[in-house]
Formats: C-alpha cells, sequence, structure tokens
C-alpha cells in the first residue's frame, strides 16, 4: 500500500501561519484522528480543534482544507492543516502526526514527485516549482512561473508529436509494404525532420539565457591594486562585503554578492588587483584567480584609478572587450571625467561619495538585460535539457542522411526518446496511437 506523506510545507522558524501537509490514503483518516470528528467537504476551509489523539491534549486552533483525489497537487488525498506557526505548536501536530499508523514524514520533494508520477506536472514543470521556491528576481519569478504552466513543456511535446508522427509514416512503409497505402508516405517525413532539426538548433542558440537567469549572470570587477575594486563592489551592494585597506593587495580571495538589477539577477565578484609582481606566493595565486574570473565572466568592470592618470594599467587593458564596462573611479579626488579611457567610453564614478553610480548600475542593467532578457519563446533552464535537445538534433541529422529506411526510423526513435527525457514522457503506445489514427480507420 502508498504509504501517506507529511510535512511543513512552509519555512521552519516562527511565524503568523504554518502549514502541515498530508498526502496519501491515509489522510483523511489522519484528519478525523486529530479532530475527532467526520470529516469537513472537500475543498471547503473549516475551522477546527485538533488534539493528540493519544492523550487529547489540545494542539491548535487551526483551519483545514481536504483534497480529493485526483484533484489536489499530488493526485491524492491531501490534506492541509494551516497552524499558527509557533515552533511548539508545529512540533505537537508533527509528533502526533508521526504517531499514527501508516504515515511518515516526507522526503526531500516528494510531495511534487508524487504530483509527476500522477501525471499532475511532467518533469520541466517539476523543476519549475523549485526554481520559483529559489526565485529572488522577479525576472526569474517569470520564468519559472512560465515553465510551471508547462511553456517549455508544451513545446518539447509538440515536437515530440510530430517525430512522432513521422515514424508512424516510416515504419508504415516498412511493416506494410504490400498495403494500399498512399505512394512516398515515408519521404514526406523529410521536409519535417528538416524543419524540426532547424527549430532545435534555434533553441540551443541562446547563449544559456535559462541556466544564467536562473544561476545569475556573472560579473567580475578587475583592476590594479588600489583602483577602488572593493570599494566600488561594497556601493553596489550598498554594504560592507568587502574589505577596503589602502594597502596594495588586500583582496586575495574571489569576494562575491548577488544583486538584483533591474530584476535580473547578478553574481557580483571582486577580485585581486593585477600586477606583474606580487609581494609573495598567496598574493600571486589571488592574482591567477583573478584572470580565470575575468576569463569566465559574462561581463567584466575594469577599474582604473583617475588619480593615475595619464598612466594606464597594462594587465587591466589587456582585458578590455566588446564585454567589459570601463569604471574610472576616485573622480572625487581628481577632477578627469574623461570620456574615454585606452580608446573605451568610461563611466566616471566615485566609490567613496557615490557619484557616478547610478549610470554605472544602468550600464551594467542594459548589458544583463541583453543577455538575459528573452525573445518571447520559452528558454530551456538546465544543462540535461540542453544535452537531451543536442542528442535529438543530431539524431535528426544523422536520420537525413540515413541510407535504409530502417536506420531513419531507429535515428527518429532516438530522437523522440530524447525529447520524451525531457518531460519524462517516454512511451510507445504514442506510435501505435498515430499508426491505428492514420493507417487504419476505415480500412
Amino acid at each position: 500500500m502508498i504509504p501517506t506523506i507529511f510535512a511543513l510545507a512552509t519555512a521552519p522558524g516562527r511565524a503568523g501561519v504554518a502549514v502541515v501537509r498530508v498526502s496519501g490514503p491515509a489522510s483523511g483518516d489522519a484528519l478525523a484522528a486529530l479532530t475527532g470528528k467526520s470529516l469537513p467537504k472537500p475543498r471547503m476551509a473549516t475551522l477546527v480543534r485538533l488534539r493528540d489523539p493519544k492523550t487529547g491534549e489540545a494542539l491548535d486552533d487551526a483551519l483545514v482544507l481536504r483534497f480529493t483525489a485526483p484533484r489536489s497537487f499530488t493526485g491524492e488525498d491531501v490534506v492541509e492543516l494551516h497552524l499558527h506557526g509557533g515552533r511548539a505548536v508545529v512540533a505537537g501536530v508533527v509528533e502526533a502526526l508521526s504517531a499514527l499508523p501508516g504515515l511518515r514524514v516526507a522526503e526531500p520533494g516528494e510531495f511534487t514527485r508524487r504530483a509527476f508520477e500522477n501525471g499532475k506536472l511532467d518533469l520541466t514543470e517539476a523543476e519549475a516549482v523549485a526554481d520559483l521556491v529559489d526565485a529572488e528576481t522577479s525576472a526569474q519569478r517569470r520564468q519559472a512561473l512560465r515553465q510551471m504552466e508547462g511553456a517549455l513543456g508544451k513545446l518539447y511535446d509538440g515536437w515530440r508529436e510530430r517525430l512522432t508522427r513521422s515514424l508512424a509514416h516510416i515504419e508504415a512503409d516498412i511493416d506494410f509494404p504490400d498495403e494500399d497505402l498512399p505512394s512516398g508516405v515515408s519521404d514526406a517525413a523529410r521536409p519535417v525532420l528538416d524543419a524540426l532539426a532547424a527549430e532545435i538548433d534555434a533553441h540551443l542558440d541562446d547563449r544559456g539565457r535559462g541556466e544564467r537567469l536562473r544561476e545569475g549572470l556573472h560579473i567580475a570587477i578587475v583592476g590594479a591594486p588600489n583602483a577602488g575594486k572593493s570599494s566600488l563592489l561594497n556601493a553596489l551592494a550598498r554594504r560592507e562585503a568587502a574589505i577596503v585597506s589602502a594597502r596594495a593587495g588586500t583582496t586575495r580571495d574571489v569576494i562575491e554578492v548577488h544583486l538584483d538589477l533591474g530584476g535580473y539577477p547578478v553574481v557580483l565578484a571582486d577580485t585581486a588587483g593585477l600586477r606583474e609582481a606580487a609581494a609573495d606566493e598567496v598574493e600571486e595565486e589571488g592574482i591567477r584567480r583573478a584572470l580565470d574570473r575575468a576569463a569566465r565572466a559574462d561581463v567584466k568592470v575594469a577599474v582604473f584609478d583617475a588619480t593615475a592618470l595619464p598612466t594606464l594599467d597594462p594587465a587591466t587593458v589587456a582585458l578590455l572587450d566588446k564585454d567589459t564596462v570601463v569604471v574610472l573611479n576616485k573622480t572625487d579626488v581628481v577632477d578627469a571625467a574623461v570620456p574615454t579611457v585606452g580608446g573605451w567610453e568610461a563611466v566616471a564614478v566615485s566609490a567613496r561619495t557615490g557619484a557616478g553610480l547610478p549610470e554605472l548600475e544602468r550600464r551594467l542593467t542594459a548589458f544583463t538585460a541583453d543577455r538575459l532578457a528573452g525573445s518571447g519563446a520559452p528558454a530551456l533552464t538546465r544543462a540535461r535539457h540542453r544535452s537531451a535537445l543536442e542528442g535529438c538534433r543530431d539524431a535528426l541529422r544523422r536520420a537525413l542522411t540515413a541510407p535504409l529506411p530502417e536506420l531513419m526510423a531507429e535515428d527518429v526513435r532516438l530522437a523522440s526518446r530524447a525529447l520524451g527525457r525531457i518531460t519524462g514522457r517516454v512511451d510507445v503506445e504514442d506510435l501505435l496511437d498515430v499508426i491505428f489514427r492514420d493507417f487504419c480507420i476505415g480500412k
């Protein structure tokens, strides 16, 4: 028998309200045991007194909701206990549920897993639930909501339906050569497969937008020692995240802060000062890590010291490219509001006074939006999506050049399975349904 599971569905700790969810065939019995009364009507909030079934001790006055299968999040009978959020209240109810026969504490993600197993969610929608819980910016929230509503799953299911239909035509030519089928049935699949391969290529060519939006765009602050990188990080973060000192080489390791720029997530990293002669092996390692972070960053912020002009740090100049925002710092000390630095347009700022920071934030937000803003099509959000789509596309390309229809069919089948792995729907019955519908009805 399927066990009934329960767990705290809200964040742990003291709160105004805490929700304990119970899912499984014994959820109704559990509610009856806690209340000593008949079950309330489904989907109707009811105020009840909860008691420990063993001792009769009052636990809380709670608002309870009951959902009957399959009209629930998990597709099973579900009970939600909306409790007062004190630690003692939650602990008492959890302890009482633990003592009931047939109940156990849910494992992490088990409610969502049951929703998937019962056909309430596909894998992309289940992943979106986790993304929505973890969302820290409005852009992350929008992407997770869209995926949870099925935008990504519907796109891949649509592609898979086209593959299934094409495979049915190819298989019909192979398996029923003597039947009265239309001529060139399998040939009609080629333009469909070619068009689908092109669509998948375009979908993959998104510069990792969906993954970056989930994890945050990486911005590295680089520059010479004492250029004001740490002060700039603190100013952008609006808190003392990095130690600031007049002593060169204070920053030895990479220091990260997470920011919300215009609704987009950003990981801003302060790095060690770049110079040829390091003071010791520790600073040398810091410089190596700084260069490595700069190479892997989506955007670089190159900081130059206005008091050092016209001299420019050659190590920082060497990193300038189209993915760099050039910053001239300490303009409160020296009036050096020049429009360019080393031939690159610069933003004049003072990390100490805050002058120029709004313009720098505007530039960084524009860079971030350019890399993360979508075109309207749903974005793939995980490495496993990308890997499966690449496998699907490669199988389609092999199918288009296959010398035999049997080999072509096998590659189309592999392409369909690759798409099915993304959503968790790999069902050979789909092929039988299409063959029956397209070639057997009326014959």
